[in-house]
This record gives C-alpha cells, sequence and structure tokens, in this order.
C-alpha cells in the first residue's frame, strides 16, 4: 500500500468520525434508546452514519396524509360513481402514482379491484404518515387486516406452523387468493 492510498484512508475515516459526531449532534433533541442501541456498535462506521441519517430524516419528515404527498393532492372519484371498467383503469393510474411517491401495496391478491380501490380512497389517501426522503426506502402498505387473512392467503407452510405453534390455533385452509396482480414494488 503506497502512502497516498493510505493518506485517503485516514483523511476518509477522519469525514466519517466527523459526520458521525455532527450525525449524533443533529439527532441529540430526538435522544432515545434508538439512538444508544448496541447494535450500533457493530456496524461500520459508515453503516453506522447511514442508519443515523435515516433516524434524522425520519425525525425530521413531516407528517401529512399520504394525499397531499403529490402536487396537486391526489384525489379520487369516489366508488360508486365508476362503473367496474373505468374503477380499473383508475385504480391502475393511483397504485402507479403512490408507487411514484414510493408507496408500495402489499398483500392485494385477495381483493377485487373495488375492494382495493376502496382501500386507496378510504384509508391511504387519508392516512398520516412522514413522508421521508430515503434512497431505496419506502412505505409498505399491507393490504390486509387480520392474521386469518394473512394464513389463508399469503403466509408459508413454515410461518402456518410456527404462527400454530406461537398461538395454539386452528389455522385456516390455505387458499390462492382470487385477484392475483403484478403490483410495482
Amino acid at each position: 500500500m503506497d502512502t497516498s492510498e493510505t493518506s485517503r484512508r485516514v483523511i476518509d475515516e477522519v469525514d466519517l468520525l466527523m459526520a458521525n459526531a455532527r450525525l449524533r449532534d443533529e439527532l441529540e433533541p430526538y435522544r432515545d434508546e434508538s439512538i444508544d442501541d448496541p447494535s450500533i456498535s457493530r456496524m461500520s462506521l459508515r453503516t453506522e452514519n447511514e442508519y443515523l441519517a435515516s433516524m434524522l430524516a425520519w425525525e425530521r419528515a413531516p407528517a401529512l396524509p399520504i394525499a397531499d404527498w403529490f402536487t396537486p393532492s391526489m384525489e379520487l372519484p369516489a366508488p360508486d360513481s365508476l362503473d367496474d371498467e373505468t374503477l380499473a383503469q383508475v385504480l391502475d393510474r393511483a397504485i402507479a402514482r403512490l408507487y411514484s411517491q414510493k408507496v408500495v401495496l402489499r398483500f392485494t391478491d385477495h381483493l377485487s379491484d373495488r375492494e382495493l380501490y376502496m382501500i386507496v380512497y378510504r384509508d391511504i389517501l387519508h392516512c398520516c404518515e412522514k413522508k421521508v426522503e430515503l434512497p431505496g426506502k419506502c412505505l409498505e402498505w399491507r393490504c390486509i387486516e387480520d392474521n386469518e387473512t394473512w394464513l389463508r392467503y399469503y403466509a408459508d407452510a413454515v410461518e402456518r406452523r410456527r404462527f400454530q405453534e406461537e398461538h395454539d390455533v386452528d389455522l385456516p385452509p390455505s387458499e390462492t387468493p382470487k385477484y392475483p396482480r403484478k403490483l410495482p414494488g
């Protein structure tokens, strides 16, 4: 290793240490046990800085209705004003728009287009969430409300067995969802 490479590594390490100190100072007003998490000490300095930067972004992010993440605000027609074909088209555009703001829908294949549209229209767009702009991060919206639906349509054999052992309950039969979709994300 030549001296210029050694010198560059030392400078990089100093830059990382300075960034770490700055991030910790900026996080001080939000201080809780997550900043002092012992698992941080097992991270590389670069990874720790990424973790601290994501925490700082979270703390500073505004909580807004998801509809207001868009300019102009995202509005959808009332579900009962749409026929099935139009609703399916509006739903596809809404899902694509949500994805453009890093909102990813999961566990939707058990829902009809109208049922999924209702969730987007009634629940997702009005829900206040922190809008955090971090590369590779998204808001995952799970379109299930209970364990039974997850167990019936989405849990694999290992997850089903583990759930049964932990909760000592009878499981619903495993079924293939009726409305398979290819969603972005």
